[in-house]
């Protein structure tokens, strides 16, 4: 078992925080939501958290989902006001230098690829966006949409890249992952097969470090682990035309009292994270002894971290076990894993 310290609790928000997303190099993160705004937030010279500054005029409703680029340079914020706002620092503040628009719905979800020249967006209106940008010295950078994606038939809650790769997995109130990427042949975005296995909606996914792994969490209270497989593979599962499938190979149920709303598989731990609507932060560590084809996972923390829904969670890309959560409740916190004695 471990445990989680609470190390402090961040306020400022108006109504729910929907999300947080670190930095890439650490030192900053930011958060969305309810109260139309983004906070971005730094380390003070007492070594506390605090809101350096606060972004009002990206949107006019509801900021579901905030994503820093790989490089850094970039920040995207996705609103129910149907677009998806891109902040930079070029001028020395930061600055919404782009609107993308296109959506017909609320923008739940928003990502860069790890290459960063593609954003990834998702919404109610049942679609998936892929922008590609074009970036031209001493000019603004160009966003070109690339792909309308229309393989689910219900509202598309997450999106989110492949941690080495151009493939993107989406998640939907249809009960179902889908996965995408570019055929290489025409340049035109295809769809894979669906990821299907839970039976409610799927609100939320992470990939592990390597990318052959993709978690992920639902309304029907359990976390899924799904497995990349390559042809020739040693369970001799069959992979059309020479590619890979994903297979669904452990179940995690009986841990949430309530929908999972958000999973986070830390990069350098391997320790996945889950904020659940009863309010509870809690922490899975894969068992020593684990079958990589049938792994096991053990529950190691469960925190009720706040008093209402938690809705989001996120591992610090560079210090280990260091996690922010966010909620309902207008907070965010920052805890401290810590492994027993």
């Amino acid at each position: 078992m471990g445990k989680l310290e609470l190390l402090q609790t961040l306020t400022g928000h108006a109504g729910r925080v929907w999300s947080a997303a670190w930095h890439p190099g650490g030192k900053l993160f930011a958060s969305c939501g309810e109260d139309k705004t983004i906070r971005v937030w730094t380390k003070s010279d007492t070594d506390r958290w605090v809101a350096q500054t606060v972004l009002t005029d990206g949107h006019t409703r509801t900021i579901r989902d905030v994503a820093w680029s790989c490089c850094g340079h970039y920040l995207a914020s996705a609103s129910f006001d149907t677009t998806v706002a891109v902040w930079d620092k070029k001028s020395g503040e930061f600055e919404c230098n782009a609107t993308l628009e296109g959506h017909d719905n609320e923008v739940k979800s928003v990502t860069w690829s790890r290459s960063g020249n593609l954003l990834a967006t998702c919404s109610r209106d049942k679609s998936v966006w892929i922008w590609e940008i074009h970036h031209a010295p001493d000019q603004e950078d160009e966003y070109e949409c690339v792909a309308v994606l229309n393989g689910h038939t219900q509202d598309v809650k997450k999106v989110c890249w492949h941690p080495q790769e151009d493939l993107l997995a989406s998640a939907s109130y249809d009960n179902t992952i889908r996965m995408y990427r570019q055929d290489l042949a025409d340049s035109e975005w295809e769809m894979l097969e669906p990821l299907e296995s839970h039976t409610s909606t799927v609100w939320s996914i992470s990939f592990d470090a390597t990318g052959q792994r993709l978690a992920s969490c639902s309304e029907d209270t359990t976390v899924k682990v799904w497995q990349q497989y390559g042809p020739d593979n040693a369970l001799g599962i069959p992979c059309p035309d020479r590619g890979t499938v994903w297979k669904c190979v452990c179940t995690l149920s009986g841990y949430h009292s309530r929908s999972v709303y958000d999973i986070d598989w830390c990069k350098q731990t391997g320790l996945l994270a889950t904020a659940c609507g009863d309010d509870t932060v809690r922490i899975f560590r894969e068992a020593s002894d684990s079958d990589r084809n049938e792994p096991t996972f053990e529950l190691v923390v469960t925190v009720e971290a706040h008093s209402q829904d938690a809705n989001k969670v996120a591992w610090h890309p560079t210090v280990p076990g260091l996690l922010l959560t966010a909620s309902d409740d207008g907070e965010i916190k920052l805890w401290q894993y810590v492994d027993a004695d």
